[in-house]
């Protein structure tokens, strides 16, 4: 068994329900099940906008899910589908196929006023959900990656309540590759500073990225460049 080496001074938390813990917690049983309904209520907590929901796809893809709950010699996706199974018929969440031009899209919503609501209106065509995609996830190990928070930590200073706000602001505007980067960018600049992190960002909304890197005036990276952007007022020299 490996060990872990424990938790970071800073690092973001993930609320749950009080309910869960006095009411849903004592009745699983099934560890692929209490595994599962934690990664479901992570992943929905993380969502933006309204309804809130997860596809079974977007569990596939998550492979520290799948590789916690598979059994010995049992296929990744049937150890979901049996979880997920569980997991409605226990009344965690809200089971909804919606059928698509050349399949149906399995969605899921925790059972909420709120879920239970967005479930009627997409039943009765009040409301339709759309870009969803039928196409398999890319199977990428999302826990070999520190996270944004771990990141500036470890590379830029101490995390702040200011500064962890501002990250999750950033989460929600740009690509988390893209915070990272930029991240990587200010340390290699020597410009260890938010404000520095947040002018790469904005430029690199407004002028693109090219080749997987921001899109560069020259050759040559020219430290001062994002400077001259909205945030140039906040950063030293």
């Amino acid at each position: 068994m490996k060990k872990f080496s424990g938790f970071p001074a800073r690092m973001e938390f993930t609320p749950l329900p009080n309910l869960f813990f006095s009411s849903l917690l004592p009745r699983i049983t099934d560890i692929a099940e209490l595994k599962t309904t934690l990664h479901v209520l992570a992943m929905l907590y993380r969502k933006r906008g309204y309804p809130r929901f997860i596809t079974f796809n977007e569990l596939l893809g998550n492979v520290s899910l799948l590789n916690s709950i598979k059994g010995v010699g049992e296929l990744p996706e049937a150890a979901l589908r049996n979880a997920l199974k569980m997991a409605v018929e226990r009344g965690t969440i809200i089971h909804l196929a919606l059928e698509r031009d050349v399949a149906s899209e399995d969605v899921y919503f925790l059972n909420t006023e709120s879920g239970r609501q967005a479930v009627a209106k997409i039943q009765n065509g009040e409301i339709k959900l759309s870009g969803l995609t039928m196409k398999r996830p890319d199977f990428v190990e999302a826990e070999e990656l520190p996270d944004i928070f771990t990141l500036y930590e470890q590379n830029i200073g101490m995390l702040t309540p200011m500064i962890a706000d501002e990250l999750r602001e950033a989460e929600k505007l740009y690509p988390q590759g893209w915070i990272s980067d930029a991240i990587k960018e200010a340390v290699n600049q020597n410009k260890r500073k938010w404000s520095y992190i947040s002018a790469i960002l904005e430029h690199w909304l407004a002028e693109g990225r090219s080749d997987g890197t921001y899109q560069r005036d020259s050759k040559k990276t020219d430290p001062d460049k994002y400077i001259k952007q909205r945030y140039g007022h906040m950063v030293q020299r």
